[in-house]
């Protein structure tokens, strides 16, 4: 089994019913309503954040960072966001959107999924 398809198993598997299966279930919803962004601040119930990033997917969120990642930065508040980059950088290898789909270490959904999981544990533990 690749490292990405077993990454997404177990990620999926861990995470049954939580905040982090529900933001993946946002992004994954055919038809597509929700970029990367969108779906973590859905999953948070953030729908104050819903709307204004909508322009921060596909690498367009401030800097180019990865959108799931900024969405859980704001959800997060300013005064996690060193520990968050530090956890999404640990789990995914880069910060950058293009970057992390040019190296194909993760997959868009895969950021989903541990954005929303850095930041729950950050916020509800």
């Amino acid at each position: 089994m690749g490292r990405l398809i077993y990454f997404r198993v177990i990620c999926m598997e861990s995470l049954k019913n939580s905040l982090p299966e529900q933001a993946v279930g946002f992004y994954m919803q055919k038809p597509k309503q929700c970029n990367c962004a969108q779906a973590v601040a859905k999953a948070f119930d953030r729908d104050d954040l819903v709307e204004p990033l909508k322009s921060c997917g596909g690498g367009k969120a401030p800097d180019g960072i990865c959108g799931a990642l900024y969405a859980a930065l704001l959800i997060a508040g300013e005064e996690r966001s060193e520990a968050i980059k530090e956890q999404f950088l640990k789990k995914i290898g880069h910060l950058e959107c293009k970057v992390i789909r040019k190296s194909k270490q993760a997959a868009c959904v895969d950021c989903v999924c541990r954005a929303a999981e850095i930041v729950d544990s950050e916020i509800n533990h």
